[in-house]
């Protein structure tokens, strides 16, 4: 007996015990992770290059990072010189002075059309928890702006768009949690026929999903938690958590329908579904550790995360499923409805797989060629950091930053020039400076520090996210800083800044992503090789994923870098994808394109094991798990599709590429390329060469099968 069957039978026959260790596992987790709470990225470890040196550099000088706002006043028809736009200006200001959590409140520039200024202020405190200390400003700005309806009065700054942008992560994942639950029920009611069948996988779901999101607050002690973590242990946690325990349930429902006692299925589910559960979950979890060799703390957050939300399902699959299922028995078929018939077999996969299996090699070329063609797209893939870019563009705070930078021409997020000057004489360092603004063409604000620490803010063209600013910042670190402060022996110079953190981020993730893809691949390329002792369906599964994550890529390329979608998923194409979302991506669907293919390949295995032919064995194996893998894609696509359509970019981007790639695996993958490739091949898709013949062996097949 393998693993999972061993699992099974332990929890069938202690079913009280397994239901309520997995119930005090995840009250425990959740309580002392609300207890423990979040330990968050702070803005240094998101930074890597340049940037990272000189945020550590203001670290070694007792720096803190403040969080900065503007005040943007802007009129019609008065310039910034005339006496009511002063009186307008000193009465913001003097505002601001009383305003509780407001420090350093100063006169900004004028802008050059004359027509508006900047009142510039600080938040006291940390700058990574200002957006908490935020409101009172946002408020007295909106009295102002209330108070004088002949001007424009609005601001915008670090605290302000972090606070409008975690609202709108927040209000998104609410948004997502009451849909995703009733939508994965509907679909699992239509593919059981029964509500309590139904109900159970949701119910084992999203207790993974509360358990995950309490070890992750407990471990961001040991590995701070980047933003986007909890929105991915949600999505992944109901998406893997459901296929899970549809893969099991299913299974045990499908041998009792042929004759099985109720000890019998549920054994023999335990041993071949499990199985393919377990390997499923093995593989995801391996390609979500590549995001940790991506050299970036986001990524490493992400693929914890990942990790956490699909090991709990698989543990939650492999015992109290089964526990639940063995005291049920038939009553989980409880609440059927009379008119769904589940468990049979679909008249439009059998038709789907005729064309595979008679003209298997047409097929072949026809289908790579059609997901080529769906790929295509991506090869003028570009990323770039959007910033406030990612928020929605109807939002105040986004509308003041696009005001604030239009009227400047400059971003209200300045480039960081740290330099550590020790023994170096003050008046060659200030003649480097002023070289520097000389070359810059724009004021350089100079803040000393200690340790012979001095940090100049260089304003930056552009609205730094876009390509005026990226030029500007790589003509400053590449140009001007060499030839001014740069060419003084002893300094020590590098730049920071949104911008340039954007930029080094981008640079990183480019470097390491050959890594993150090949660690990935040859892991999963081992683990198949291990679990199907054949060379063969281990890069058959390699190429069928590739070809899946392209297609994924080319049409998030074609909607969202081309904007060809952005009326209807409600967004503002920037001409490019947010940096992180390729590399997760890729990572992700490596593993969960792994589920179905782990999930067929297994039935067909058995089948041939029990003496079919291949050829029979694919279209019995094929039609046999069509229902589970065209429900289970059904869940993960509507979850998946429910993220495309929240507020953030990155998110929107992230759920429509899975919810495609999804769709795309379970349909034209698995119906039609994988049959009618194992079926090109025949016998040889088991074929394992002398070479590998010693390998371990993972053997997680039912004794006997």
């Amino acid at each position: 007996m393998n693993l999972a069957a061993r699992a099974g039978r332990w929890s069938a026959a202690h079913w009280k015990t397994a239901t309520l260790a997995w119930l005090a596992f995840v009250a425990a987790a959740v309580a002392l992770g609300s207890l423990h709470g979040t330990h968050k990225l702070t803005s240094a470890e998101q930074t890597n290059g340049e940037a990272a040196r000189a945020q550590k550099m203001l670290t070694a000088a007792g720096v803190k990072d403040r969080a900065s706002e503007n005040v943007l006043v802007r009129s019609r028809t008065l310039t910034a010189s005339a006496p009511a736009f002063r009186k307008t200006v000193a009465g913001v200001r003097a505002a601001l002075t009383r305003t509780p959590n407001v420090r350093n409140v100063h006169l900004g520039d004028v802008s050059k059309d004359g027509h508006a200024r900047l009142v510039d202020f600080d938040v006291v405190g940390n700058a990574d928890t200002a957006d908490a200390r935020i409101q009172p400003a946002l408020d007295a700005v909106g009295k102002l702006a209330a108070a004088h309806p002949g001007y424009t009065i609005a601001e915008a700054g670090d605290a302000s768009i972090a606070k409008a942008m975690n609202k709108v992560v927040t209000s998104g994942l609410s948004h997502a949690e009451k849909l995703s639950l009733p939508i994965t029920f509907a679909i699992l009611l239509l593919a059981f026929g029964a509500f309590l069948a139904a109900g159970i996988p949701v119910l084992l779901a999203f207790t993974a999903v509360l358990a995950a999101l309490g070890l992750t607050h407990l471990a961001s002690s040991f590995v701070h938690e980047a933003d986007p973590t909890a929105s991915v242990i949600l999505l992944m946690g109901m998406a893997v958590g459901v296929d899970y325990s549809l893969f099991y349930l299913k299974r045990e429902r499908e041998e009792r329908l042929r004759g099985a006692s109720r000890e019998e299925a549920l054994q023999r589910a335990a041993a071949t579904s499990g199985r393919a559960v377990l390997v499923s979950g093995l593989t995801v979890m391996t390609a979500a550790g590549g995001l940790m060799l991506s050299g970036n703390s986001v990524f490493t957050s992400l693929g914890l995360g990942t990790i956490l939300v699909v090991l709990v399902a698989v543990l939650g699959s492999l015992t109290v499923l089964p526990a639940l299922l063995a005291k049920l028995g038939d009553r989980v078929e409880w609440g059927r409805i009379p008119f769904l018939r589940a468990n049979r077999e679909s008249r439009f996969w059998r038709a789907a797989l005729r064309p595979a299996l008679r003209h298997p090699l047409v097929t072949v070329l026809g289908a790579v060629a059609i997901l080529l063609a769906i790929a295509a797209p991506a090869l003028h893939m570009h990323t770039r950091s959007d910033g406030v870019a990612e928020a929605p563009q109807n939002l105040p705070v986004v509308k003041a930053y696009r005001q604030i930078t239009k009227s400047f021409g400059t971003t209200n997020a300045p480039a960081v020039v740290v330099v550590h000057a020790a023994n170096v004489p003050r008046p060659r360092l200030r003649e480097a400076i002023a070289s520097l603004q000389r070359a810059v063409g724009r004021p350089v604000q100079v803040v000393r520090h200690a340790n012979d620490t001095l940090e100049l803010d260089v304003p930056l063209a552009g609205d730094g996210d876009n390509a005026a600013s990226v030029r500007a910042l790589h003509t400053l670190r590449t140009q001007f800083i060499p030839s001014t402060i740069g060419a003084i022996r002893g300094v020590s110079v590098a730049v920071t800044g949104e911008t340039a953190g954007n930029v080094d981020f981008t640079t990183t993730i480019d470097h390491h992503m050959p890594l993150v893809l090949g660690f990935v691949v040859l892991l999963t390329l081992t683990l198949m090789l291990l679990c199907f002792r054949s060379l063969t369906v281990a890069l058959t599964a390699i190429a069928l994923n590739a070809l899946s994550v392209g297609a994924a890529y080319g049409a998030m390329t074609w909607a969202f870098q081309d904007g060809h979608l952005q009326g209807v998923l409600g967004f503002h194409s920037s001409g490019a994808i947010v940096p992180w979302v390729p590399l997760f991506l890729f990572a992700v669907l490596f593993g969960l394109s792994m589920d179905y293919h782990v999930f067929v390949v297994s039935r067909i295995r058995e089948l041939v094991d029990r003496g079919y032919s291949t050829r029979d064995a694919v279209d019995r194996g094929i039609r046999s798990t069509a229902s589970t893998v065209t429900s289970a894609a059904m869940v993960m696509v509507a979850v998946f599709a429910i993220f495309a359509t929240l507020g953030l970019l990155s998110l929107k981007q992230m759920g429509f590429g899975l919810a495609v790639s999804v769709l795309i695996d379970a349909t034209v993958i698995r119906a039609l390329l994988l049959p009618a490739a194992m079926t090109v091949l025949g016998e040889r898709n088991w074929w394992l060469p002398r070479a590998f013949a010693r390998l371990p062996q993972l053997d997680l097949a039912p004794e006997g099968a």
